[in-house]
């Protein structure tokens, strides 16, 4: 029998939810930082094995927003858990249990499919550590089951397959073999250099960063050419962007071309832009000009 559905892949920034779709999939689809708040929009991904297919929602770590964009973040997350046949709770066991966690239990109650606990890092932990984590959560939520991972290291990641198919019903095939992700290209484009953007700079240019995918073309050498503008906040974070004499962005272009060549398997010349919007995450014209898109 054939098994199919939709699971949502919900928890707080910084989890490791989008290591663990990346991991599941054994190929990058969202990006990941040692920021909090890396991903921004709901990213579906599709596992596929010789009997089922699991259609992933990935989605931004539910937090209390400081701003219109991290507002629609939490929408996002929330409404992803709609139409799905469970949900997985990614929990950084490493973290001791806090009132972050607390909103995210009591954001779920609502919720009728199952929900399971995924105690994530523990190679970080001792064995007894785990178990006194396991023991804490337990009096939590009636979760569904609890399966401690380490998405980094891969550790435990077939128990947590195996205890999926298990609520599924027999359903169709939604996408084709070989396809992982929804998403158009333009769109993984823009996060992988937003992904590289946050691992150069670190703490010098927060969360106010985005990046607009302005042309893609083919070349007639077979190449792909590709112009992307990177929008901040303010005049000092474009200058910490461009960094002196330019290093700061050839350095993120020629990471972001270098992985963009594997993903697509291609030859890639990328151009990188920046531009100043004031305040950009609390405008609902710019919020939608740069994709983050306000669903119902």
């Amino acid at each position: 029998m054939f098994k199919s559905g939709f699971i949502a892949i919900n928890g707080r920034p910084n989890a490791g939810k989008s290591t663990l779709l990346n991991a599941l999939l054994k190929q990058k689809v969202a990006i990941i930082s040692p920021k909090a708040q890396t991903t921004r929009n709901t990213i579906q991904g599709v596992y596929n094995d010789e009997d089922s297919q699991i259609i992933f929602i990935d989605t931004p770590g539910i937090h209390k927003p400081q701003n219109k964009l991290g507002e629609l973040m939490n929408k996002q997350a929330f409404s992803a858990r709609n139409d799905v046949e469970g949900i997985l709770l990614i929990v950084d066991a490493s973290v001791p249990f806090g009132g972050g966690d607390e909103y995210v239990i009591e954001s779920i109650k609502t919720k009728v499919v199952p929900v399971f606990l995924v105690l994530n890092k523990i190679d970080l932990l001792t064995k007894e550590e785990i178990y006194n984590v396991i023991q804490l959560w337990k009096d939590k939520f009636d979760f569904k089951e609890i399966i401690p991972i380490s998405a980094l290291k891969n550790d435990n990641l077939e128990t947590l397959i195996v205890e999926i198919k298990k609520i599924l019903d027999e359903g169709p095939k939604y996408y084709p073999d070989g396809m992982i992700s929804d998403h158009p290209e333009n769109f993984i484009i823009s996060e992988i250099v937003r992904e590289k953007i946050l691992y150069f700079t670190r703490d010098e240019v927060p969360h106010s960063v985005a990046v607009c995918v302005e042309k893609v073309r083919r070349t007639k050498t077979g190449s792909v050419a590709i112009d992307a503008t990177i929008i901040v906040e303010r005049d000092s974070q474009k200058g910490i962007i461009i960094g002196k004499g330019g290093t700061m962005i050839k350095k993120i272009g020629t990471a972001a071309r270098k992985n963009l060549e594997h993903l697509l398997d291609t030859p890639i010349n990328l151009e990188l832009f920046v531009r100043v919007e004031n305040n950009w995450r609390n405008s609902s014209k710019y919020l939608s000009e740069f994709g983050y898109k306000n669903e119902d």
